[in-house]
């Protein structure tokens, strides 16, 4: 993520938008790209100065919502087939376990897994595709569509510029000294923690297998 900030560091802020928006609306149309990873870096970037958060957060949002409504249009008129087709071009984010999981999301909770899916990363990029390969109305989808882009894209915005100013303004009141021994102690309690949960882990006892009773149904 650092690499991707160092770059659009070097970028003028109009390509900095544009690449927000194309970015995250190829990532909603059904392809597996890093657009959570180049909203963030955009968003911490905004946080010293270089580029404007509302218009990062516009770009966000306009890719998310156009994205996801060319992926619909596509999984409306491709199908399953369509589906099996990005499945094997990208078996690792698109196979066959992670559209059925796409698929009970949507059965269990219906258009407003268009919604919360903006904030997970599979159904980020299935939402919109999946969505018309089942049919799913499009007003609702829009809506559902439109909200969840809004919110994903100005939430994470604000929240992570604000972070960010924060964390830097912290850090001009503090010495690099100072700032080395909070990386040091968290790195020792970190450390120790997860010695300590290793430690408890390895005390528990195995329980033993229950004996099967005869009649009973497993």
């Amino acid at each position: 993520m650092f690499d991707v900030q160092h770059w659009l560091v070097s970028l003028p802020p109009i390509a900095v938008y544009l690449l927000v928006a194309g970015v995250i609306g190829v990532e909603s149309m059904g392809v597996p790209l890093p657009g959570e990873i180049v909203l963030v870096s955009s968003a911490l970037l905004a946080a010293t100065g270089v580029v404007e958060p509302e218009w990062v957060a516009t770009a966000a949002a306009t890719g998310a919502i156009v994205g996801d409504s060319i992926g619909y249009a596509v999984g409306r008129r491709g199908g399953r087939p369509l589906l099996a087709r990005l499945g094997r071009r990208f078996p690792r984010h698109l196979g066959p376990a992670q559209i059925a999981r796409a698929e009970q999301s949507f059965a269990k909770h219906g258009v407003w897994a268009v919604f919360f899916g903006r904030f997970v990363a599979l159904l980020r990029i299935l939402a919109g595709p999946l969505a018309g390969a089942l049919h799913v109305p499009y007003r609702r989808f829009l809506v559902a569509n439109a909200a969840g882009g809004l919110v994903w894209a100005f939430g994470t915005t604000y929240l992570l510029f604000s972070v960010g100013r924060a964390a830097e303004h912290w850090l001009k009141d503090i010495s690099w000294a100072g700032l080395v021994l909070a990386i040091l102690a968290g790195l020792v309690s970190t450390w120790w923690l997860r010695r300590r949960a290793h430690r408890i882990e390895a005390a528990e006892p195995t329980p033993d297998a229950e004996p099967v009773r005869a009649g009973s149904e497993h």
